[in-house]
């Protein structure tokens, strides 16, 4: 199987699933989806008369469906409905299945709880603790991340206030910044890091996380005194605190002897084990 094909297992049933690395993207197989969801003989008369459905109601869902080549049951590559994973669990809204509930319960308590943390930030940071704890990470380090986060709102409000969009010019100025200050795109580290759709800051190392804040920290000073009107100037202030952090970064390699960026991520436990032993030494 290609790298970029996978399988992953609900209920001890094969979904099939493809990741696109130019979007960033997993998409699902919904033949498989509906199987284990509706329990149907027929699948493929199932989501045909569903997706007739959803079309005539106008739903968005469907404007979303694409095509992949997938490995059939039999071994022979063909074309198969996909959505991605914002829109599959979309679809699930859809299918009236008592094992459709749990998705949707899902679903329900996470809106919830997003609401919540608008009302009250510090919900957030909270729940964001124990998610990193039942990770595994040490708390060191997640206090580190979630200074990151700090740091990280400080930079995109400064973005707003500067007219940039989000989605889109964020996501360029941000790449600035981490090609500025660790010589790779954020595409290019997170290869470096063996990651897919995971979060790059959830897979840094100490060092990694410090250097990222100095990094748009430093934007952010440079952005206010500046004032940059213009998309343009915004990316010239991105480059220029990104290489405040490089300077730090090759400083320290030069006394050190050891490169900064590193290839660990969080699914090696010796990262985790690293970062505890750099905080106690």
């Amino acid at each position: 199987m290609k790298k970029e094909e996978s399988i992953v297992l609900f209920n001890q049933k094969e979904v099939r699933r493809h990741w696109d690395e130019d979007r960033e993207v997993w998409f699902f197989s919904i033949i498989d989806i509906i199987e284990i969801l509706t329990d149907s003989k027929r699948p493929r008369k199932y989501w045909s008369d569903l997706k007739k459905k959803l079309e005539s109601e106008g739903s968005e869902v469907s404007e979303k469906i694409g095509q992949l080549k997938m490995t059939a049951p039999d071994g022979k590559q063909r074309q198969t409905d996909v959505l991605d994973t914002e829109n599959v669990l979309r679809l699930v809204q859809s299918i009236p299945s008592p094992k459709a509930e749990p998705f949707k319960l899902w679903l329900a308590r996470v809106g919830y709880e997003r609401i919540e943390e608008t009302e009250d930030p510090e919900l957030a940071f909270d729940r964001a603790m124990q998610t990193y704890l039942r990770k595994g990470y040490s708390k060191e380090w997640i206090n580190q991340r979630l200074k990151s986060i700090e740091v990280r709102k400080d930079l995109t409000d400064e973005w707003r206030e500067r007219g940039v969009e989000e989605g889109l010019e964020f996501a360029i100025l941000t790449d600035e910044i981490t090609r500025a200050w660790a010589d790779k795109s954020v595409k290019e580290y997170k290869r470096f890091k063996q990651l897919k759709k995971e979060n790059l800051r959830d897979n840094m190392t100490n060092l990694e996380l410090v250097l990222n804040m100095l990094a748009e920290a430093s934007t952010t000073e440079i952005s206010k005194v500046r004032k940059p009107d213009t998309f343009a100037k915004n990316k010239t202030v991105a480059r220029q605190g990104g290489h405040v952090a490089k300077s730090a970064r090759k400083d320290l390699e030069s006394r050190t002897g050891k490169q900064v960026v590193s290839p660990k991520n969080a699914e090696d436990t010796r990262l985790l084990d690293e970062n505890k032993n750099d905080e106690e030494a």
